[in-house]
C-alpha cells in the first residue's frame, strides 16, 4: 500500500470513529419529561422513566410543573428544550390544532393497546382520572354525602366546600349536573344555569389549585367536602384519613402526553411514549397512585384489589368530559371564570 492509500485509510478510519463517537453522545444525551410535580410525577419517574433509562440507556431528566405559555414560546422561538409534556386533555387537541405538537409515530407507539378515547394523531394518554365527591367521614356523623346535589345542600351538609380553582373541565359539569341537567345534555354548556347554581355556594367556596392542596384541605377539616382527583383522595386514605368518596357520576378526562413541535431528541420521546404507555408501565403507575391505565391490556397485570380501585371500574355512573368542547371554548369560558371568581 502505497503512503497516500495510508493517508486516506487513515483519514477515512479517523472520520468514522469521530462519527460513530459523536453517535454516541448524541445518543447518550438525556430527554427531558416535563409534568406536574407532586406524587404524580414521582410515579411517572419510578414506573416509566427509571426503566426507559435501564432499557435504553438514555437518562430523564424531571422538570414542571407543564406551563402552556412556556411550551408555546419555545415552540415559537425555535427552542424547545422539553421533549415530553404531561398536559391536559383539552389543551392537547388545541395544540395539535395549532401546530404546535409533533403527531405520534404509531409504528413506535402501540395504538391498538391504547384506550381510543385517550389517542388522537398528536397525543397519546398518560392515564385517566374522575373527579369525584369527596368528604371528611369524620365531620358528617350522620347521612353521607353521595351526589353533586349534596355539595350544594348547605343544610344537610354544612361547612366549607372546595373546588378546583382553574378554568377547566369539571367544576361547570358538576354544578349543571347538581341542577338536574342530565348527563347527555351537558353539552354545550349552559353557563347562565352553571354560574347561577354555583352562586348558590360562592361565599362557602375554599379554592384548591393543585392536589396537595385539596389533600390537606380535607384532611384538616377546613372544607370537609368538595370536588377531587380520584387519585389524590386514593392517597390520602393511605394515611388513615377517613375518607369518603362517592363516585356517583364521577366526571371523567385524561392527562395526554405530547412531544412539542420541534424537540431536539423526538426519536428518543418516540421512544419513551411507548414505554410510558406500555401495559407494564401503566399497570405500575396505576397501582401507585389510583389512576387508570390508558393501556387497555394494563388491568390484568395489576393486583385484583388494586384493580377495583380505579375510575375504569366505575363506567356505568361515568360521564366522560368533553375535551374537544372545551378545546373550541376554553379561552372564551376562562375570561368569564376568572371575572366571576374575582367579584
Amino acid at each position: 500500500m502505497n503512503s497516500k492509500s495510508v493517508f486516506c485509510t487513515a483519514v477515512l478510519i479517523a472520520t468514522c470513529a469521530a462519527a460513530f463517537a459523536t453517535a454516541s453522545v448524541r445518543a447518550a444525551e438525556p430527554i427531558v419529561f416535563t409534568s406536574w410535580g407532586g406524587t404524580t410525577q414521582s410515579s411517572q419517574d419510578k414506573d416509566w422513566a427509571q426503566p426507559f433509562t435501564k432499557a435504553t440507556g438514555i437518562h430523564v431528566l424531571m422538570d414542571g410543573p407543564t406551563d402552556y405559555g412556556k411550551l408555546k414560546a419555545m415552540v415559537d422561538s425555535g427552542n424547545v428544550t422539553w421533549d415530553v409534556v404531561d398536559v391536559e386533555g383539552d389543551f392537547a387537541y388545541a395544540a395539535q390544532k395549532a401546530g404546535l405538537i409533533e403527531p405520534i409515530d404509531f409504528s413506535i407507539v402501540k395504538k391498538d393497546d391504547l384506550d381510543p378515547r385517550f389517542t388522537s394523531p398528536g397525543a397519546v394518554g398518560s392515564f385517566y382520572y374522575s373527579f369525584v365527591l369527596g368528604y371528611n367521614k369524620s365531620k358528617f356523623t350522620g347521612a353521607q354525602p353521595s351526589t353533586w346535589a349534596d355539595l350544594f345542600d348547605m343544610k344537610r351538609f354544612p361547612g366549607k366546600r372546595t373546588l378546583y380553582k382553574w378554568s377547566a373541565p369539571g367544576v361547570l359539569e358538576l354544578a349543571l349536573l347538581a341542577d338536574g341537567v342530565p348527563p347527555n345534555k351537558l353539552y354545550p354548556l349552559d353557563l347562565d344555569r352553571a354560574f347561577k347554581k354555583l352562586d348558590t355556594i360562592k361565599s362557602d367556596i375554599v379554592w384548591w389549585s393543585g392536589g396537595a392542596q385539596s389533600q390537606q384541605l380535607l384532611a384538616s377539616g377546613e372544607a370537609p367536602i368538595g370536588m377531587f382527583w380520584n387519585g389524590r383522595l386514593h392517597a390520602l386514605e393511605q394515611t388513615g384519613v377517613p375518607v369518603g368518596i362517592s363516585w356517583n357520576e364521577n366526571l371523567t378526562a385524561a392527562d395526554m402526553l405530547v412531544i412539542p413541535k420541534g424537540a431536539k431528541h423526538r426519536d428518543e420521546a418516540m421512544k419513551y411514549l411507548a414505554t410510558a404507555t406500555s401495559a407494564q408501565a401503566q399497570a405500575k403507575f396505576a397501582e401507585d397512585t389510583g389512576y387508570a391505565p390508558v393501556n387497555v391490556k394494563a388491568p390484568e397485570l395489576m393486583p385484583a384489589a388494586a384493580a377495583k380501585t380505579l375510575p375504569d371500574q366505575y363506567k356505568t355512573s361515568q360521564i366522560n368530559l368533553d375535551m374537544k368542547y372545551w378545546a373550541e371554548h376554553r379561552d372564551e369560558i376562562a375570561k368569564r371564570w376568572y371575572a366571576w371568581q374575582s367579584k
